[in-house]
């Protein structure tokens, strides 16, 4: 039986980007759900810290109108002082993946037990910490030890009390079975700031890409994370384990939905557009974005965990 993707259409798609959080977009309660899981989330290293007071904002799959798309992980400031950066995740709800936007924050929030690396081990953030208003790393998951201009660091081992492994989503068949916790759930309820210009930049870059795209690169993008912010070429990009060595230079938007004849799967049937809103008194769901149908996704080799200098 083919898996049909159904499209939602969501007054967000008219925002730039789709890192918009529940916290960012309260007013909008229509959504976009896809009904095919988003990939496995890739191995690489994490780009050296390009200066002083940037907090790392991990990779993620995003949903670009027909497929899956890779978002690099990237170094970014935060909006002020004292706030985190809690990471978007796609949560299965109701029958379908709905993207769950990241936000800014005191405290770090529920990101559905996902574990991205760097830190971000599936629940709270060991990566560092603000003391006043400076920012301290954690040398054992950062990539700053060759920078000599920070100096606001310390080392503590992170000890991961979660089951390993690269799945990117919450609920539904095979996704990881979190829970919010209490201090989380407090930490849904204080004062959000959306995605900074930079974030919302980047992810609007990758989606240019056709290279990051899952229909061509299989889940193991050529470009996996960046050291600046919406720069996919020059020092500081990485690439994913296993990934194919590709052109991933600026690419025109007009070619942002092309994909390589070669590399296509068979073209996806025609979404299903319809405008469905969450039940009276349910929290609005900001924008997901389910996969089209995909061909069957190599897994890149089985990694150390994307985490700098840490086992996961």
């Amino acid at each position: 039986m083919r898996t049909r993707p159904m499209l939602i259409l969501s007054a967000l798609l008219l925002s730039p980007g789709l890192l918009l959080s529940a916290a960012a977009g309260a007013a909008v309660d229509i959504g976009i759900s896809i009904n095919v899981a988003p990939p496995e989330l890739p191995v690489y290293e994490q780009p050296p810290i390009p200066a002083p007071g940037y907090l790392w904002s991990p990779g993620y799959w995003a949903w670009g109108d027909t497929d899956y798309y890779w978002v690099p992980g990237t170094w970014v400031q935060a909006p002020q002082p004292g706030y985190l950066w809690t990471p978007g995740y796609w949560g299965w709800s109701n029958g379908a993946y709905l993207w769950n936007g990241g936000y800014w924050g005191p405290h770090i929030g529920f990101y559905g037990g996902v574990n991205y690396g760097f830190g971000y081990g599936g629940s709270g953030y060991a990566g560092g910490e603000w003391r006043g208003g400076t920012f301290f790393y954690n040398r054992s998951v950062n990539n700053v030890a060759n920078n000599t201009q920070i100096t606001n660091v310390y080392n503590r081992t992170v000890v991961n009390n979660v089951t390993v492994n690269r799945v990117s989503f919450n609920g539904g068949n095979g996704g990881v079975t979190a829970r919010p916790t209490a201090e989380e759930q407090v930490a849904a309820h204080e004062h959000h700031l959306p995605p900074v210009a930079d974030q919302v930049k980047h992810e609007q870059v990758a989606r240019a890409n056709p290279a990051l795209r899952a229909a061509a690169n299989h889940g193991a993008p050529p470009i996996a994370a960046t050291a600046h912010a919406g720069a996919l070429t020059g020092p500081g990009v990485v690439g994913a384990r296993g990934a194919v060595a590709t052109h991933v230079g600026p690419v025109h938007p007009a070619a942002a939905a092309a994909v390589h004849p070669a590399a296509s799967p068979p073209a996806p049937p025609k979404p299903e557009v319809r405008e469905v809103r969450p039940p009276q008194g349910a929290p609005p769901a900001a924008p997901a974005h389910p996969p089209a149908p995909q061909p069957e996704h190599k897994a890149p080799p089985e990694r150390p965990e994307p985490e700098h200098k840490e086992e996961h």
